[in-house]
């Protein structure tokens, strides 16, 4: 008995993880050793790979594959055919298996479509990601970056919303309501 939403041209392998919750839909497909989180949202067409790691509350629109060495943390949104790659030098007649990079998608970061993500680098949290962008670096916490390649544009609360900071480096989120510093060692929320 499963306790989690499979459209019937899904396929989840044997030895997939699902939560409670999450919902699986058309012609996707979870490989084994792949492990997906409470109460996700696996659009159309998504393609997950052996080794991936989705954590909970997270939201896969259509047409996004997650290949080996990809790990999504809590709460993270990955727009409509967003790309990740997990080699840095591909060759069809080269086997490159054993070099795989990581990428790590942290908490609350939101990725647009069509964006790119080379592999090796971590998403911060609560990070935006333009459409269209390509990230071929590490990008920092509450950041909004944009363009190819990725240039920072701005910072965002964990609503989603641009920051403005004052002259003593503060700002106040309108939605939330939640307040932010930023010194030279980046953005933090004040608790």
């Amino acid at each position: 008995m499963k306790d989690f939403f499979l459209h019937t041209t899904a396929i989840v392998d044997d030895g997939a993880e699902i939560g409670e919750g999450t919902k699986i839909w058309h012609f996707s497909h979870i490989m084994n050793g792949a492990k997906i989180g409470k109460n996700c949202n696996i659009g159309q067409n998504v393609f997950v790979a052996d080794g991936v790691k989705v954590g909970n509350n997270v939201k896969i629109q259509n047409n996004v594959s997650l290949y080996s060495g990809v790990e999504c943390e809590d709460d993270v949104f990955l727009g409509p055919s967003c790309v990740f790659t997990n080699v840095i030098n591909p060759r069809s007649f080269v086997s490159r298996k054993n070099e795989y990079k990581q990428t790590i998608i942290k908490k609350g970061a939101s990725i647009g479509a069509n964006a790119t993500i080379v592999c090796g680098h971590t998403i911060g949290r609560y990070t935006f990601i333009g459409a269209g962008t390509v990230v071929r670096e590490d990008v920092e916490d509450y950041v909004c970056v944009s363009g190819n390649p990725a240039k920072r544009i701005g910072y965002v609360g964990e609503f989603g919303h641009r920051l403005i900071f004052d002259k003593d480096g503060i700002a106040i989120e309108k939605e939330s309501g939640y307040k932010y510093r930023r010194s030279s060692s980046g953005v933090e929320k004040i608790e």
